[in-house]
């Protein structure tokens, strides 16, 4: 795919693989079975891999919470219809990463507010250093070392580039 919106490449393919087979480890150690819930639409592709790595049994739901890419005061609309029950579940949410982790933060207290769950995590591709605090575990394969803007494997830039198969630094 070609757009100039693509600049130098901070994870390849073969790195992608190697971070989701990294948590996918992580949480197998973790978990016998769990509701795994997306963050779509950002998460969508790191969870399709990261299920097939899945050795324990899961129930899948979605949540959405629209954002700009590198915001963190996002207070649009979280909309969750629970489609599966949570109550007394360990629940892991995904995301493609954590930038600023205001929308994340968003989400985890939505789910702590509304239901009595047996423990939340989250688990992501990668986070930025720049992070909010979240008060849950965290599960993810690498640390970025700056707080770039990047695009593909999932992130957008303007609701394109999201199906791009690496991750690079935007370039506005």
């Amino acid at each position: 795919m070609k757009s100039e919106h693509i600049g130098e490449r901070v994870l390849n393919e073969a790195q992608i693989r190697a971070g989701v087979e990294t948590v996918a480890e992580k949480l197998n150690n973790q978990f016998s079975d769990a509701v795994v819930i997306t963050v779509v639409p950002g998460g969508i592709l790191f969870t399709a891999d990261l299920v097939r790595e899945l050795k324990f049994d899961i129930k899948m739901d979605y949540i959405s919470c629209p954002h700009t890419p590198g915001v963190s005061h996002n207070q649009s609309r979280i909309v969750y219809h629970e489609n599966i029950p949570l109550n007394g579940k360990d629940v892991i949410m995904i995301d493609d990463a954590i930038e600023s982790g205001g929308t994340m933060k968003r989400l985890v207290a939505h789910i702590q507010e509304h239901y009595k769950v047996k423990s939340l995590s989250i688990a992501t591709l990668f986070v930025k250093p720049g992070r909010v605090d979240l008060p849950v575990p965290q599960y993810y394969a690498y640390e970025m070392d700056n707080d770039d803007l990047l695009v593909g494997y999932g992130l957008p830039w303007q609701d394109k580039l999201r199906n791009i198969p690496y991750v690079s630094k935007l370039v506005k």
